[in-house]
């Protein structure tokens, strides 16, 4: 099973980002890749993903909610990490109409720029789209046929959404929302109409601890090695044996970043 979300440049694994690598090792977790979230963040993912060659690999991106610090150095920057091997997706990139800690121009700016930067130099890309699906698919729409993949990370959004997602080509990537009994019980119902080769499952570490773990960790932080949990819970919803769909979500993973 990969990881295919993991904010491991936060401060929150400031004292034990060796140990959280090792403890997703020893807990069946086959690769993880780092989000960069924007320019600094994405240098740091870099650094992190070369210190676990082969086992980690980083994306170069700007969130939208760091859209207002985007500049012609942001992008010299993010094309810089993006000729390097560990980086193996532009983002994590979108638009993000929830928080709105940057303004909607400057998102969608931000958000087309490194759509143009992915489709330039191949690259897939990571999204982020938190209520602001139209904006969101209209402003992708145009790139897709160049791109080479897309995955919509954490999706939480509504059937009709994820069904123009996927019409629209692109991957899912699943988190532990979807063990929420107060958010996520709307997302579990959906998950049987995501195709098995489209599927990606992510902890998105440290936020969104799955709330259903027992025993419960002493800790609020989400590490990697809970991603077992989350694959053990959405193979029951999708009524599927776990160990085959972590097998279909590495493989899923492997092949949409062109990794070995």
């Amino acid at each position: 099973m990969f990881d295919i979300g993991v904010n491991l440049t936060s401060t929150q694994f400031a004292k034990d980002r060796k140990q959280v690598v090792t403890r997703a090792r020893e807990s069946g977790v086959t690769g993880m890749l780092i989000t960069g979230t924007n320019a600094l963040e994405s240098q740091q993912a870099l650094s992190l993903a070369r210190q676990h060659s082969g086992y980690c690999w980083s994306t170069a991106g700007v969130h939208p909610h760091h859209a207002s610090e985007w500049s012609q150095e942001t992008a010299g920057t993010l094309r810089r990490l993006a000729s390097q091997s560990e980086v193996v997706a532009i983002g994590e990139c979108g638009l993000d109409f929830n928080r709105n800690l940057s303004d909607h121009n400057q998102q969608e700016y931000a958000f087309e720029a490194q759509l143009s930067l992915a489709a330039e130099l191949q690259l897939p890309v990571f999204l982020h789209c938190r209520e602001a699906h139209q904006r969101f698919i209209a402003i992708l729409r145009p790139w897709l046929d160049k791109l080479p993949a897309a995955v919509v990370h954490c999706f939480t959004g509504t059937e009709q959404e994820l069904r123009e997602c996927l019409d629209a080509g692109l991957s899912v990537g699943i988190t532990g929302w979807v063990c929420d009994e107060r958010r996520g019980v709307e997302l579990r119902a959906l998950l049987p109409l995501i195709p098995a080769s489209r599927l990606l499952l992510e902890t998105d570490a440290p936020y969104l601890l799955p709330r259903d773990m027992r025993p419960r960790p002493t800790s609020r932080r989400n590490e990697p090695c809970f991603l077992p949990h989350i694959v053990s819970q959405v193979a029951a919803w999708r009524n599927e044996d776990a160990t085959e769909l972590a097998s279909q979500v590495d493989r899923n993973a492997r092949q949409l970043f062109g990794l070995n």
